[in-house]
């Protein structure tokens, strides 16, 4: 049975958690501190943790950090309206996703059962990914669509394949310019925007109704997994 390792500090919201995630056959056990949840995940075969990082005492971004010392165990945290910052911080320092409170049970659980479809690692996943008329070839780096060869610059490939590796996990601008121009690049989001938008041209991509890759506004972007195409 899959089992989902939830670290939140209120009582009420890990009952209704533990109650919907129950009634959906997943396993459930429980952390009301960073401390608990550390303990818990190093102890038990966890698939996924949903982490709040309003905990007290050791907060959820440093309870993450240490979690990634010993475990790659796909996380998605729960945050409040207003931490934008705490956000990109925990998706950089390695969550897999997050949900804003208050949120949608429903909405959770998609985002819960997106993650267990999901590869562990990029190493673990396609050699190629099509989408209609689009074919991506990872193995030897090229791209057609429709039939017809899609010039892409070295840096759009990079980043191409960046984004098809970790489909529908959310990438943060941060972590796009260290992947793809690397390390001495973190803040230059303007780069992301002009090749981002030169991506979605030659892929037949519309930021008004993306396909492909899904705007996450001040956060980063999404390669749209194959089931969460309408």
């Amino acid at each position: 049975m899959t089992t989902i390792l939830i670290v939140e500090d209120d009582a009420p919201l890990r009952r209704a958690l533990r109650m919907a995630l129950g009634a959906r056959d997943l396993q459930v056990v429980e952390a009301s501190s960073g401390e608990e949840g550390l303990a818990l995940a190093a102890a038990r075969q966890v698939e996924v943790v949903l982490l709040d990082l309003g905990l007290p005492g050791m907060d959820g971004l440093k309870t993450l950090t240490e979690l990634r010392r010993f475990s790659e165990v796909p996380v998605i945290v729960l945050t409040a309206r207003d931490q934008q910052h705490d956000k990109v911080s925990a998706l950089d320092a390695g969550a897999d996703d997050y949900v804003t409170k208050p949120f949608d049970v429903e909405e959770l659980l998609a985002r819960v059962r997106a993650t267990l479809r999901r590869s562990p690692t990029p190493k673990s996943g396609p050699t190629s990914v099509r989408h209609g008329e689009l074919v991506i070839d990872l193995e030897n780096r090229h791209v057609m669509l429709a039939g017809m060869p899609v010039h892409l610059t070295k840096t759009e490939l990079s980043l191409l394949e960046t984004l098809v590796t970790n489909p529908g996990k959310l990438l943060t601008h941060e972590y796009l310019l260290k992947r793809v121009w690397g390390p001495a690049y973190g803040t230059e989001s303007n780069y992301l925007r002009v090749y981002i938008r030169q991506l979605r041209q030659k892929l037949g991509d519309d930021a008004a109704g993306p396909r492909l890759i899904l705007t996450e506004p001040g956060i980063g972007y999404r390669w749209i997994a194959d089931d969460e195409r309408s």
